[in-house]
């Protein structure tokens, strides 16, 4: 366990021992669930402490004081449920989760009561949950849609200041590409430290072109 843990506090920062024990109880519970619910692919649940834990700690590095954070499609917790955890410890912080598979909602609902954690869960539709949520500082979203329809699902957040950090794989650039005939952004690629072929785009400064 102790090599978990180098591995994490070298990709996320500074990590209690406390909070790593939370991590490892949340991935036992996570794995009995995915039994029964298939939070994520089976495929995947043999590398899960690399592809899906440590892939969603290296945003906490990239915004190490940020509180508020808006996680889209949470999924079985990926980075939404992670980003709870490692900022657990942090006073007046906050992660919104949202997710319209209930089945993974009520997962994710149970896992921030059973942990008491700083997660709020949403049950509804990205474009449904806009005006209920305050403005937070990170908008964050893995594997869950084109960037053009990324930025569109978060318009509402990073027109007005926030920051997303959104994981995206090797088609990337052509994605870029696509959103730019809609979109104008200041952006920042981060190369993953778990997926070779795989970045963390940074934006800001969202603003939508005139058609």
């Amino acid at each position: 366990m102790s090599g978990e843990y180098d591995e994490l506090v070298k990709i996320a920062g500074p990590v209690s021992r406390e909070t790593f024990s939370v991590l490892q109880s949340f991935l036992g519970e996570f794995q009995r669930w995915n039994r029964v619910t298939n939070l994520v692919a089976s495929s995947t649940v043999d590398e899960i402490w690399h592809r899906h834990v440590l892939d969603s700690a290296q945003l906490k590095s990239l915004a190490p004081d940020a509180r508020r954070w808006l996680d889209l499609g949470s999924g079985g917790g990926f980075p939404g449920l992670v980003t709870a955890i490692l900022i657990r410890e942090t006073k007046e912080s906050r992660v919104d989760l949202v997710e319209s598979n209930r089945k993974k909602a009520s997962f994710l609902q149970m896992m921030a009561g059973q942990f008491a954690l700083p997660a709020v869960v949403h049950a509804r539709r990205i474009e449904d949950v806009a005006a209920r949520i305050s403005l937070p500082e990170i908008v964050s979203s893995r594997a869950l849609a084109s960037l053009t329809k990324l930025l569109e699902l978060s318009e509402p957040f990073l027109s007005s200041g926030a920051t997303a950090l959104f994981h995206k794989g090797r088609e990337y650039r052509r994605e870029v590409e696509e959103s730019a005939h809609s979109w104008s952004y200041d952006l920042i690629e981060h190369a993953s430290v778990v997926e070779s072929q795989s970045v963390i785009l940074e934006i800001k400064g969202l603003k939508r072109l005139p058609r």
